[in-house]
């Protein structure tokens, strides 16, 4: 990891975990409507298996634009999220955004809609959050709602998201440890400690 962000502040065990789906937890498939193409992301089970042996609730934060765009319907929304639920969960709470980008809504990352109903539903203050995602709408959404991000890049990442990134994390391994106030050298050793 060529920046580590990382305050002090950062050493206390956050009161939850809240992932965005695609390209995070799972392999970006636009619009996917299969929960057959669902496919998590290398080491995704065990930060989620890490994170509820330390009893952090954890939970998923999606804006699906699929639906507002009339390319998916709720149904096809829920049987993914099923289908993650299932070879990831269970997760203590999700949230879809399945608003078109130009609706203006509250929930739609990069607004902080989707991160404040999840803290609500869980019963923990923003400020005691993580927000683990894999673009800036992700970051600003956990800037504007009071949380903490940590920006884990994939190719489709912006160089610009990963420079205002308050926190960047090579992997969601290492994104969880970071949560957790672990140091990264063990998990970039192997061992993951």
């Amino acid at each position: 990891m060529d920046k580590d962000r990382l305050d002090q502040s950062w050493t206390t065990v956050p009161a939850a975990v809240l992932f965005d789906r695609d390209g995070t937890l799972v392999d970006d498939v636009p619009y996917n409507r299969d929960p057959r193409k669902v496919s998590p992301v290398p080491g995704a089970l065990e930060a989620l298996e890490r994170l509820r042996a330390a009893g952090v609730p954890t939970g998923v934060v999606t804006n699906q634009s699929g639906v507002g765009r009339g390319l998916m319907g709720s149904v096809d929304v829920y049987r993914v999220n099923r289908r993650v639920d299932d070879l990831l969960g269970p997760f203590d709470v999700w949230r879809v955004c399945p608003h078109h980008p130009e609706q203006g809504c509250r929930c739609r990352k990069p607004r902080p809609g989707l991160i404040l109903s999840a803290c609500r539903a869980l019963r923990v203050a923003p400020s005691d959050v993580v927000v683990v995602g894999d673009i800036g709408s992700d970051m600003e959404a956990a800037r504007r709602a009071g949380a903490r991000g940590i920006l884990v890049p994939t190719p489709v990442t912006l160089t610009e998201e990963v420079e205002a990134a308050p926190t960047v994390a090579p992997d969601l391994l290492s994104a969880v440890l970071l949560a957790l106030g672990k140091s990264l050298e063990p998990a970039a050793a192997g061992d993951g400690r």
